[in-house]
């Protein structure tokens, strides 16, 4: 058999993994979901085991589909959701407390305690990001602080931090690897992405013992074996990356200028900057990308916390469809949104707002208002997020985009493109594996392991599936948006109403 490439791809409500061939083709795939834990409003938390036990099911699922046996193996490469954030024992492997997810609000206060202390400029520039309840380093402390007797044991040596990457990586070697990569790092509070370090006076800032931190490498290259029990054999780990970095680099956007758009849970959007750091004054991010020759990558970011769950939101909670995929069917069911508007701010909001005391709103309903125009509305909301973080990426990076890259289990909605295609104003093109979160980390790992000698080879596995033309006029285009700003700035706030 020709060599396979195993992608662990751990999401914020499933953990799937993917076995790839020596050309960027998936092979096999398996995904499995686990709860969600909402302990009280505005908290979320997974249970650490539950991520680990459907991420081993799942990748022993997908060799058994697949027919293959782990000699078939050439590497591992890992993806996560990032930022959520966990610590566990170093001695037992045991979680002391369940992960915190990174749509987490509980730390809303303390962040704004830093800004009113004027610390964010600081924090900001050291990290390219903001203080925000998003972000690792404020779960962490929250830990230390709340968890009973947990920093004692933590400045003794005793406990390990993590992200999902490091918990994945400290499972899969039996403990022998506390590792994370610079993609993952970067989006912790922590890391200085000048120096590409742990940030000594921000560990400082933040009470963080340094002791319960992983190394970080290159986000291409060796992360230890698995051990024997877990496969059959030993398997190399050779790449690792955040989500996003690694469906940036699953979409073959090597080049500064290139962009591209996630549709997951939240939706996440990317635009390479290549060596230069970036420095925004409106609400994005400057984050560390994948890179496959161990050189500093930056991208500018644009956050959002709910787009899929919103989707899932009207499944589970209203009732609303069966299955999320059924949207596309009653949202085309209406001509357009009949003055509905909703902003699903269920976590707050990201980019551009980031206001963690954000909360949902429905707008603008009448008699006459059914489910179509809400389950449009939703998909107008999905599309009005993205445009609002794409228009400040290019009025901050002096980049006219040409086009977007979209990717993501949502991307496979026709309608749901073509309305971000018309409210962009600008192409949405979805290549033909859109999975490319899975494919980015396998990429990373294959690289490592000498499948492929540069990223030149990888250019051309990326072929286009469809491309969407903006259909919508000007007009039409500028009062939906300027609908879109009133309904936002209803929802700000709110939580502290």
């Amino acid at each position: 058999m020709a060599p396979y490439l195993l992608a662990l791809d751990q999401g914020t409500s499933s953990s799937r993994s993917i076995l790839f061939d020596e050309a960027g083709q998936e092979v096999a795939a398996a995904s499995q979901e686990f709860p969600q834990l909402y302990p009280q409003p505005g908290w979320v938390e997974h249970d650490p085991e539950a991520i680990w036990d459907s991420q081993l099911a799942t990748a022993r699922r997908v060799l058994e589909k697949a027919n293959a046996g782990v000699d078939d193996l050439l590497a591992i490469g890992i993806t996560n959701q990032r930022e959520t954030t966990l610590l566990w024992e170093r001695a037992t492997g045991r979680p002391v407390y369940n992960a915190i997810v990174w749509q987490d609000r509980r730390t809303a206060e303390y962040c704004e305690s830093l800004k009113a202390a004027g610390k964010e400029l600081g924090i900001r520039e050291k990290t390219g990001l903001l203080a925000d309840p998003y972000f690792s380093a404020t779960k962490l402390r929250w830990l230390l602080e709340n968890a009973l007797g947990i920093r004692t044991r933590a400045e003794a040596g005793e406990l390990a931090f993590g992200t999902i990457d490091s918990w994945l990586i400290w499972k899969l070697t039996g403990g022998k690897e506390h590792l994370t990569d610079v993609t993952n790092a970067s989006r912790t509070l922590l890391y200085n992405l000048q120096s590409g370090a742990w940030d000594g006076d921000l560990l400082s800032e933040f009470s963080i013992p340094p002791c319960v931190l992983p190394d970080i490498r290159h986000s291409s290259g060796s992360f230890g074996e698995t051990i024997a029990d877990i496969l059959g054999t030993p398997v190399p780990i050779m790449g690792v990356a955040g989500d996003q970095q690694a469906a940036l680099f699953g979409q073959a956007c090597f080049e500064p200028g290139e962009a591209k758009n996630t549709y997951g849970t939240g939706s996440f959007a990317l635009l390479n900057t290549g060596a230069r750091r970036p420095r925004s004054e409106s609400g994005l991010l400057a984050t560390a990308t994948a890179t496959a020759d161990g050189q500093k990558g930056f991208a500018l970011e644009g956050s959002i916390f709910v787009t899929g769950s919103a989707v899932q939101w009207l499944r589970d909670e209203l009732g609303l469809i069966k299955s999320a995929s059924d949207i596309e069917a009653l949202a085309a069911s209406v001509p357009d949104s009949g003055g509905v508007s909703v902003v699903p701010a269920f976590t707050g909001l990201g980019a551009p707002h980031w206001d963690p005391t954000a909360r949902g709103t429905i707008l603008g309903l009448t008699r006459g208002s059914g489910a179509g125009h809400i389950a449009r509305a939703t998909l107008e909301a999905i599309a009005l997020q993205v445009c609002d973080v794409i228009e400040l990426m290019e009025k901050e990076s002096g980049a006219a985009l040409k086009e977007l890259r979209v990717d993501g289990g949502a991307s496979a909605n026709n309608l749901l493109m073509q309305i971000q295609a018309d409210l962009l104003g600008k192409p949405v093109v979805r290549p033909q594996y859109v999975e490319t979160t899975a494919l980015g980390a396998a990429y990373l790992a294959g690289l490592a392991a000498g499948c492929w000698a540069s990223i030149d080879e990888l250019r051309g596995y990326w072929k286009v599936d469809a491309r969407f033309e903006p259909q919508m006029s000007e007009s039409q285009r500028a009062a939906m948006r300027e609908t879109w700003r009133r309904a936002v700035e209803r929802s700000l706030h709110w939580a502290q109403s």
